[in-house]
């Protein structure tokens, strides 16, 4: 094979060979247009994937293998059974195959019927002296729709300071805010940003979508004060120290103007537990950490080393001595015996935090939230961490997760996140998704997905190479949905599905099927098939969660007032004339301020009411959001105090200060949960969605 150009097409044989192996070969950014994949993408991708396509004769010889493979092989790596139905894997076996079934529950079967939920083995013998092993995964049909409407709150904890908490948000805050919100609000559920593990180093990454592992929570978000051994820490002296430091943190954010500063908060927690670390546990205590290690077994391991040898040879794994980046060598396995002690407490970091996540869900029941916190699932890792270093195997190298080129961003994205090879989760019965799932739910009131398009499929991008020069690469849906349903109703969790942008056909009707909630931002919902209006209430779907805005998107008074054009024409952001921005953002907001008036929703303003034009605004978006069937309604915490900045703002790094904004009034001053929870601005808000419970 030549040496190919960048947008040069794949050939017929090597199109052929990259549908077999779920790389596509061209992708359709809008209905009536269909763009060419080029052949270097696929080849790249198809080298992630093992297979040799660097010539015609290489790419000749693999589609030969493959398709003798296929035809050969009795059964894929992992089979769906979805309870109730039959398995077309199954009923394609040979007339007269023998089955055995070997169950989670240690039962041995002869047939697949009436086969309990789980994750099975399965082994099929065919007369014709063909045999196969699989992963047999049986699911309920569906997850049970909820069937009380609920509201909630959406915030990203780290914003969310508090009285107590050392210059940001913390999980006792999260206890806090969940406890008071079920019981003086009537909310059912809290959600919040991704609280996994980040990559430690100055400074860190701060956004939760880049994290080091999503399997363990962040020990950054612990309340020092609420592990029982602090009360018995010997040096109350650094203590007094340490508390009197995190007041100052605090203090500088809250009433100086100082942006979150992750790093500095975590260095005073990460000295704290040094010295809670020091106090024994008692028997009781000793016996649940136990179980914990035990519980998580070797991910667990590999987590805590992984820390603890980022500790000496920092938090780039690709750059470590060459034995240490295999988890299990010889020489990794000697160096976790003599950092044992970090090992050790990197392990009781993550027991600590899984204990007050656990303790937060709690409060959040305990307050009546029929859901209580809706964790967030990134939608993969970074490259350094400790996901990537323990799971090597199950991740495509030299690629990483993007999108392409579209309406919004004609230079496509790169996320900078390697994505899982859908071959090795296949082979594994997909034993690292399982796992991390199961991790999840172990707090979790329901689970958001982000871009749940991922479970079908994934922008690869060659390392290198600018993301309009990838390819999408196909994952087996109907197991990656198998396993999700089967955890989540093991645990009796919700699942939502952040499912906005360009979405393929037939994916939301597809997670529909199976129970999972869409999400619905009112901005977006409009009549794109049609004339392009404001979708009307009624036409909206029942099975979502309807908001507002996103922490990705500009607070709702900034969108009302058109300051979010302001904000990014100062940036530099801009890719037309200010006042055409202006423009179509004020037909945009008018639009829709217009269908509110003739609802009769926008109401309010002046009077008595002393309800101020942005707010009676603010209230109408949220009225009709109850006038929609939308199943679940959040409301943007900030939305409820007139904030202005996005949390994010895409697009930018350094120019805009992302992911380390507190939750602020619409004068820009921070307001603390104490504040928040004597607002007449937001109890006024909250009212309006106060006969969603009861709806």
């Amino acid at each position: 094979m030549a040496a190919l150009g960048p947008t040069e097409p794949p050939s017929e044989d090597l199109s052929r060979l990259a549908g077999l192996y779920g790389v596509a070969t061209s992708y359709s950014p809008s209905p009536d247009r269909t763009v060419a994949a080029s052949a270097t993408a696929v080849t790249l991708a198809l080298a992630a994937l093992g297979v040799d396509a660097s010539t015609d004769d290489a790419v000749r010889a693999a589609l030969a293998a493959r398709e003798r493979e296929l035809s050969e092989r009795l059964l894929p790596p992992t089979v769906v059974l979805w309870s109730g139905a039959t398995s077309p894997a199954l009923a394609a076996l040979p007339a007269g195959t023998r089955l055995r079934i070997e169950t989670e529950q240690g039962e041995t079967r002869a047939s697949a019927d009436q086969l309990p939920p789980g994750v099975h083995r399965l082994t099929a013998d065919a007369p014709d002296g063909r045999s196969a092993e699989a992963h047999l995964v049986v699911a309920p049909p569906r997850l049970p729709t909820p069937t009380a409407r609920s509201y909630g709150l959406l915030v990203q904890l780290y914003s969310l300071l508090s009285r107590r908490s050392w210059g940001m948000g913390d999980l006792g805050d999260l206890a806090e805010l969940t406890a008071w919100a079920g019981r003086a609000l009537g909310a059912g559920f809290v959600q919040v940003n991704p609280l996994h593990a980040a990559v430690p180093g100055a400074p860190t990454d701060p956004s939760p979508y880049r994290p080091s592992s999503r399997r363990f929570p962040d020990p950054v978000h612990l309340r020092v004060e609420d592990i029982p051994e602090y009360a018995y820490v010997e040096d109350r002296e650094r203590l007094r120290a340490l508390l009197g430091r995190a007041a100052e943190l605090r203090e500088a954010v809250l009433e100086k103007g100082a942006l979150i500063d992750r790093d500095a908060v975590w260095e005073l927690k990460r000295e704290a537990l040094e010295l809670i670390r020091e106090v024994e546990l008692g028997p009781g205590r000793r016996a649940a950490y136990v179980d914990f290690l035990a519980e998580q077994g070797e991910a667990l391991e590999d987590h805590a080393t992984w820390y603890a040898l980022a500790e000496v040879h920092g938090s780039d794994w690709s750059r470590w001595p060459a034995a240490l980046r295999d988890p299990r060598s010889a020489e990794t396995a000697r160096a976790r015996g003599e950092l044992m002690d970090r090992v050790d407490f990197h392990s009781r970091l993550a027991w600590l935090t899984d204990a007050q996540l656990a303790e937060a869900q709690r409060a959040a029941r305990e307050a009546g939230m029929p859901v209580g916190i809706v964790h967030d699932l990134a939608v993969g890792v970074h490259p350094d961490g400790a996901d990537a270093w323990a799971q090597q195997e199950y991740f495509a190298a030299g690629m990483s997760v993007g999108a392409p080129p579209d309406a919004f961003n004609a230079r496509g994205q790169d996320w900078g996140l390697p994505p899982w090879r859908p071959d090795r989760l296949a082979e594994s019965g997909y034993a690292p998704y399982r796992r991390l799932l199961k991790a999840l739910f172990r707090y979790a009131g329901a689970l958001r997905i982000d871009h749940v398009m991922g479970l079908f499929r994934l922008w690869w991008v060659p390392q290198g190479h600018p993301p309009t020069e990838g390819t999408y690469v196909r994952y087996d849906a109907e197991a990656m949905l198998a396993i999700l349903v089967l955890e989540a109703s093991r645990a009796g969790s919700v699942v939502i599905g952040e499912d906005l942008g360009t979405v393929e056909p037939g994916v939301r009707e597809t997670l529909r099927e199976r129970g999972v909630l869409g999400t619905s931002v009112l901005w977006f919902e409009r009549d794109w098939e049609g004339d392009g209006q404001p979708l009307p209430p009624e036409a909206w779907r029942a099975d979502c969660l309807a908001t507002a805005t996103t922490h990705d998107l500009p607070p709702t008074a900034a969108r009302l007032t058109g300051e979010h054009v302001e904000l990014r024409d100062r940036l530099g952001l801009l890719t037309r004339p200010l006042e055409e921005e202006r423009a179509e953002a004020a037909n945009d907001t008018g639009e829709w301020l217009g269908l509110l008036t003739r609802l009769g929703l926008l109401h309010g303003t002046g009077g008595a009411h002393g309800v101020s034009e942005e707010e009676a605004e603010i209230q109408a978006v949220h009225r009709f959001l109850l006038r929609t069937p939308s199943r679940m309604i959040g409301i943007w915490l900030p939305d409820t105090i007139g904030d202005r900045r996005p949390q994010n703002l895409p697009g930018t790094w350094d120019q805009y200060p992302n992911w380390r904004l507190p939750i602020a009034d619409a004068e820009g001053r921070p307001v603390t949960l104490e504040e928040l929870a004597g607002s007449p601005r937001l109890h006024a808000l909250i009212d309006v969605l106060r006969t969603v419970r009861q709806g």
